[in-house]
């Protein structure tokens, strides 16, 4: 049977199960006309059927039930295909599916009402009536039962198992193995090489003990044998192996291959009596992070034993349809295979099904997210072409190409009557803060109130500066507000100033607030606000956000971030937002000029930097520490500022800032600098984010093997904000440290997007998460930089959402039960 006939013999039988109520398909059957025809010319079949079996397929949804089973049959006979002929006639009267247990399940609870019912697949269950059963539920209830209900865990049993997260059976039956051990294929004696991972068969000739030299260390010793050759076994300080083995016991070892005193060894291998249950032995063997007091081999028992009792009570929450047209195998096989695989392709198949339904689940609640937010209406702002011209000529530069895409992005929302939920990701001195100026503007020109919150009160007070600029010169006649419309709130305004702002604010005079979260503090009211801006929305948590968003009516949201996301996160993570890139630089700009320097050549970095003040230029050098500790090594600036000042820049003028200082005293040493009263700025990372300073063409990093990529992009990013030529110096600990690999990626690219890759794959998610929590904690086997797995899971689960956005048809209620299991708390980060 050619590929495209047998595909949709197996779909139109599934369809003849669901009693032809159009639910084998996700979005029905038309909905498999597009890619069936592909593949249908792809076999070679005549024109003329492709075209009426596509006919068909497409007016299936306006057919009742009896002409729907006609219809398949009338493809069945255009195809000649018996299978499809003969399909199953359909039950008019036959009630809807709906959760149920079977009869036989019943009885079987009827005897032991303890137990849950047992459930399978939806396609391998039928009701008398032809209709499959849906099990009630994704997650049989016994599988919340703590662990003390399996055989074998006890109170103290419990209590290790609690400290590696495990609470309950089903933490059992998803505690997935951290590697494997490979011992599946057996060697003799005769044949062991050093360094061989290997499992033997051999019997116990000798079992002795004796004590090391220095009294502290019990030594077991064991010979073994397999005709062809002997080894010796050895452990240390565990007697009980003296108990548990005998001469002449028949044995399966399992370990890696030592030298002792010449001759070959087995340090603390695993062993079983041969009569024994394969787990350990013999087999690709499962490997679990433990705690102390833990073993491997009671843990795979346990493991094993709630496998057997429990896995085929999961019942399968994908659709026959996903399952079939992703290939993946089904769950409880993936279960089984994951902890104790037959082999390699099993293994892959059970570890590729399992991380698929992360991914997918985590798509489907990422896009419930975006969903529930833009169901809301969100009040229109129609922006006349005119008068955002005006509003750009109007700037002192040029906007980019990527600006100008981002800045419709953001007027397209507003028009849209769908609050807006834009991420904006834009790499160090991109630009944004402009483009959040004219979003702003385009809102707060009709009278309404917008909100600009940064994460320390150094960027508002920045912010603040840019934007009254922007909004509110002066010399520009049609400026948007004015200057008294725009104010700063932060956590050390005074309370008089303070009282102002918030009765000025509550009557609607003040037409944008910047501050950090004292925006969100309950005395806080604003008269309608109608936009807010995050920036580096990373370091706000959901809350927070929310908050934010909380005193106004649905207002239009752009969060942004300096960080650039990888292209597989942007897909996740923040998959519920919609996304704007800025990945061009401002025209003049020159990529910034990157060295690993070795510590003993600091004296002609020093060089540079008077070069570079002569020409009159400004340095920052970063330490990691504020002041030293016990650790001498590690240069802090307090005291590195006194010794430069002292010993290296007598005749300049060296500033110090760090997280120590009071807000006031960090925006006065800030405000000097940007004022040039400063030469030189040391400073610990306090300086990391957005801070502006044009004239700063150099930046010297000290301890820079301890920072992380992200932190040292970002202040790289503090220099080459003007059309001069800026240096970034890299001063390793050591000079054995300048190999660092964080360190050679800097020195080979300014592109903030591929150094995010190459920090994703070092490091993990968790420098992108931020406060993005939710959903995360339960991916354990997928990989968020597999970017195939994630556009393929997100593509079915698209495919779902699409159809049934509240996953309501009955096909979806196990898995609409799954999702709810995957994301406990309904608070995700929508934002």
């Amino acid at each position: 049977m050619q590929r495209s006939i047998e595909k949709l013999y197996k779909i139109f039988k599934l369809e003849a199960e669901y009693n032809y109520t159009n639910k084998a398909v996700v979005g029905g059957l038309e909905k498999l006309t597009e890619r069936w025809l592909g593949e249908a010319r792809a076999d070679g079949l005549p024109e003329d059927k492709i075209q009426s079996v596509a006919s068909i397929l497409n007016q299936y949804a306006q057919l009742t039930t009896a002409e729907r089973a006609q219809a398949l049959k009338q493809v069945g006979h255009l195809l000649d295909n018996p299978g499809i002929k003969h399909l199953a006639q359909p039950e008019i009267q036959a009630k809807p599916a709906q959760a149920n247990i079977s009869e036989g399940n019943r009885r079987d609870q009827s005897k032991n009402p303890s137990q849950p019912a047992r459930q399978g697949r939806i396609s391998t269950q039928k009701r008398r009536n032809g209709i499959p059963t849906v099990p009630n539920t994704a997650v049989p209830e016994g599988l919340s039962s703590p662990t003390t209900v399996v055989r074998g865990i006890g109170q103290k049993q419990a209590q290790l198992l609690e400290k590696i997260d495990i609470t309950t059976v089903e933490d059992i039956i998803y505690y997935f193995p951290r590697r494997y051990d490979d011992y599946s294929e057996l060697k003799l004696i005769k044949d062991l090489s050093y360094g061989e991972e290997v499992t033997i068969i051999a019997w116990v000739k000798s079992i002795s003990t004796f004590t090391s030299r220095n009294k502290n260390r019990k030594i077991i010793q064991v010979l073994v044998s397999d005709k062809t050759g002997t080894i010796q076994l050895m452990w240390f300080n565990q007697d009980y192996h003296v108990r548990h083995l005998r001469k002449d016991m028949f044995l399966s070892i399992s370990g890696k291959i030592e030298q002792y005193m010449g001759r070959l060894v087995m340090y603390h291998p695993d062993y079983e009596q041969i009569d024994q249950h394969q787990l350990n032995t013999k087999r690709i063997v499962p490997v679990y992070s433990l705690t102390a007091r833990l073993s491997q081999r009671w843990l795979r028992r346990v493991i094993f034993s709630v496998l057997t009792q429990w896995v085929s009570k999961i019942p399968e929450f994908m659709t026959e349809y996903i399952l079939e047209d992703a290939n993946l195998i089904d769950l409880s096989t993936a279960l089984k295979e994951i902890h104790f695989p037959e082999n390699h392709p099993n293994l892959k198949k059970a570890h590729y099904r399992l991380a698929f339904d992360e991914i997918f689940l985590l798509q489907l609640g990422v896009l419930r997210q975006k969903y529930e937010w833009t169901n809301h209406e969100g009040r229109k702002y129609q922006v006349d072409d005119s008068w955002l011209d005006e509003r750009i000529r109007h700037l002192p530069f040029q906007l980019t190409n990527a600006q100008i895409k981002v800045l419709a992005d953001i007027r397209q929302n507003l028009e849209s009557g769908r609050p807006m939920n834009r991420l904006l990701q834009g790499d160090v001195g991109s630009g944004k803060t402009v483009i959040a100026g004219l979003g702003i503007s385009m809102v707060v020109k009709t009278g309404a109130q917008a909100a600009y919150m940064a994460p320390t009160s150094i960027l508002a007070e920045q912010h603040y500066t840019n934007l009254k600029r922007l909004l509110a010169n002066p010399e520009d006649e049609s400026a948007v507000l004015k200057e008294d419309q725009i104010r700063l709130l932060i956590g050390d305004t005074p309370a008089k100033e303070r009282e102002e702002i918030l009765h000025s604010l509550a009557e609607g005079h003040i037409k944008l607030l910047i501050g950090t979260h004292a925006l969100i503090e309950d005395p806080v009211v604003f008269n309608d606000l109608q936009i807010v801006i995050v920036d580096e929305q990373h370091r706000f948590g959901v809350s927070q956000r929310a908050a934010l968003r909380e005193k106004g009516d649905n207002p239009h949201l752009l969060v942004m971030t300096a960080t650039p996301i990888p292209r597989s996160l942007a897909l996740t993570i923040y998959g519920d937002l919609d996304l704007s890139v800025m990945d061009e630089m401002p025209p003049g700009r020159q990529p910034v000029s990157t060295h690993i320097v070795y510590p003993v050549e600091r004296e002609r970095i020093y060089n540079l930097v008077r070069a570079q003040i002569d020409h009159g230029h400004q340095a920052f050098i970063i330490y990691p520490l504020v002041e030293q500790g016990e650790n001498e090594e590690v240069l802090a600036a307090v005291q590195e500022q006194e010794r430069l000042q002292a010993e290296v820049f007598p005749n300049l003028r060296v500033g110090l800032l760090h997280g120590r200082l009071r807000p006031d005293e960090k925006e006065s040493v800030m405000r000097q600098f940007r004022d040039r009263q400063f030469d030189i700025l040391v400073s610990t990372t306090v300086i990391e984010v957005g801070v502006d300073i044009p004239n700063a063409t150099v930046m010297v990093i000290e301890g820079a093997n301890r920072f992380g990529l992200a932190q040292l992009h970002q202040l790289r990013g503090r220099v080459g904000r003007s059309a001069e030529q800026s240096y970034c110096i890299l001063i390793p600990q050591t000079s054995d440290a300048a190999e660092n690999e964080r360190l050679l990626a800097m020195e080979s690219t300014n592109d903030g997007f591929v150094l995010a890759e190459h920090d994703l794959r070092q490091r993990g998610p968790g420098e992108f998460l931020g406060t993005r929590q939710s959903g995360y904690a339960n991916l354990r086997l997928a990989n968020l930089t597999d970017v195939h797995l994630i556009e393929k899971a997100r593509k079915y689960a698209q495919q779902v959402f699409d159809n049934d956005p509240t996953l309501s048809a009955v096909e979806h209620q196990l898995m609409l039960d799954a999702l709810e299991h995957f994301w406990p708390n309904r608070e995700g980060d929508v934002s």
